[in-house]
């Protein structure tokens, strides 16, 4: 038994975890009860899992708690400031840019992360943005939309 300190959507958590190789997406599921994040596939390629590490979109199915400890995570709950939505969540809903549900975590995450290193971006650096998470649902379109008005609403 290790004890290991996350700091995740501001608050500090001392955690007492088994095996400090334990991916962070099972502590923050398990013990700290953010659903955000979804299991996907395991292998760090659909994004489902995805957060904010030190503002960089990243995912958590593999990577080991013991890593990140004492660095900043946001999940997707942590985005909401107080009653407010974050503009990009806020965007998603009004363009209507979920289907499933399942890959909403990690395309809400990436399009924060991207918006905050290009605040303008266009079409193409939108694509290439979004391009680690998978969405087998065909609302590609309707993502574009809400990232395209997240941006303007952000950064008008």
């Amino acid at each position: 038994m290790k004890e290991i300190s996350l700091r995740v959507n501001g608050q500090q958590h001392r955690l007492q975890i088994d095996d400090p190789a334990t991916p962070l997406l099972y502590v923050l599921r398990n013990q700290l009860e953010l659903n955000g994040p979804k299991y996907g596939c395991g292998l760090e390629q659909c994004g489902s899992c995805m957060v904010l590490l030190e503002g960089k979109a990243i995912p958590t199915c593999r990577i080991p708690v013991s890593a990140v400890a004492d660095k900043n995570i946001v999940t997707l709950e942590g985005l909401v400031d107080e009653d407010t939505l974050h503009p990009v969540q806020q965007a998603f809903i009004e363009h209507q840019a979920a289907q499933c549900g399942y890959c909403l975590n990690g395309m809400v995450i990436t399009a924060v992360a991207l918006l905050e290193e290009n605040n303008h971006p266009d079409d193409t650096a939108i694509r290439e943005g979004m391009e680690r998470v998978l969405c087998r649902c065909s609302i590609q379109p309707r993502v574009m939309r809400a990232i395209r008005s997240a941006a303007q609403n952000m950064n008008p």
